[in-house]
């Protein structure tokens, strides 16, 4: 039992001496942390100054802006060590006067598990500081420029939601005079789209050039005029008389389709001071010109009418009136913004056995 207290009073006294603090030990404290300070400061200058080297030699910046950025780098690390350097004077000089009057003391030490090169004792307080890793303004005017860049670096890839409608109708032999004669009636007939797509730059560097692709699907309507039906005939598909007043007589056909398309953006680019380019997009006329393909999804045909006994009757017919399951096709679109006057046009034909051919017209929503 003795030997054990022996033991521990002599790890108190050896903890006690250990904790002791002089004027000396305090001045060499703040001496190495100055030499701390000017050295880190100095290593993130360094580090800086190769970054934007960096910068210049891959070509995202000019020299005079380089210039320009160094400038500010040596600026502000220099205001930095001013300003650390002098809290660390100015703290020299109170331990000074506190030597003086007498007034160090060293028994009342707080801290424990930190570096002792980072506390130092005025009087009978304790103080700490941490610059191990640099001070937590530096920390985060770091953080803040890693950010200032990603955010300034926009992705090559966008996205957009694509919804479009307009008027839909045929073609024969693939002359535009024949809408005159359609037998589908004009502002009746009508296609619905929606779809998302992904625009892509054609360069690494900002440019006006991108591609867009995607998927879509589109609800296309052909209501026929005079009471008339699609009738499927064998390999044919006629249109017939149906006998009696129709108020509905409208054929739906849905399909998927893939678009892909050539698009020249002239919106202008954002430019920054550190002459960094950023993209911008759907801000000024947009011209894109490209094509489709896709498949049919589903056909039918709506039938509204009253018969002979006055009943309000309405049929669904579930039949594919020799439609051709897979399409192709053209389809261009010129606009400001976000929106556009969009065409497309089908180049294989509606119907087997026929020359008959789908076009679309109307307007057009690219949201970002």
């Amino acid at each position: 039992m003795k030997k054990i207290l022996l033991v521990l009073v002599l790890l108190c006294t050896t903890m006690i001496q250990s904790q002791e603090k002089t004027f000396e030990k305090e001045v060499a404290k703040i001496s190495k942390r100055i030499e701390q300070i000017t050295k880190q400061q100095k290593d993130s200058l360094k580090a800086k100054v190769i970054a934007i080297d960096k910068q210049l030699t891959d070509g995202k910046i000019t020299k005079e802006s380089a210039e320009d950025l160094k400038k500010q780098a040596a600026t502000y690390h220099a205001q930095r060590i001013e300003k650390l350097v002098g809290e660390q004077e100015a703290l020299l000089q109170i331990l000074v006067q506190d030597k003086t009057n007498g007034k160090i003391a060293s028994t009342e030490e707080s801290i424990t598990n930190e570096d002792e090169d980072n506390t130092f004792t005025i009087g009978n307080k304790v103080f700490k500081l941490n610059i191990s890793e640099g001070d937590l303004e530096e920390r985060n005017n770091r953080r803040e420029e890693r950010w200032s860049y990603k955010n300034k670096h926009q992705r090559t890839t966008t996205t957009q939601f694509v919804f479009a409608m307009g008027v839909n109708n045929v073609l024969n032999d693939n002359d535009l005079s024949s809408l005159n004669d359609s037998e589908y009636q004009f502002w009746r007939s009508r296609f619905y789209e929606l779809g998302f797509t992904w625009k892509t730059r054609l360069s690494r560097k900002p440019s006006q050039l991108y591609v867009k692709y995607g998927f879509s699907f589109l609800w296309n309507n052909l209501r026929l005029e005079d009471n008339r039906v699609h009738v499927k005939n064998g390999d044919v598909t006629e249109i017939q008389d149906f006998g009696n007043p129709l108020s509905e007589s409208r054929l739906r056909h849905v399909q998927m389709n893939f678009p892909v398309h050539l698009e020249w953006d002239l919106s202008k680019n954002k430019v920054y001071k550190d002459g960094r380019v950023r993209d911008r997009t759907n801000e000024s006329v947009r011209l894109g010109l490209g094509g489709f393909f896709g498949f049919k999804l589903g056909t039918r045909q709506y039938l509204e009418f009253s018969d002979a006994a006055g009943v309000e009757t309405k049929q669904v017919q579930y039949e594919n009136f020799n439609m051709n399951t897979f399409n192709y096709g053209i389809s261009t679109y010129i606009g400001y913004k976000s929106t556009s006057f969009y065409v497309k046009y089908d180049l294989n034909p509606l119907f087997k056995n026929t020359e008959t051919r789908n076009i679309s017209m109307g307007i057009r929503l690219d949201l970002n």
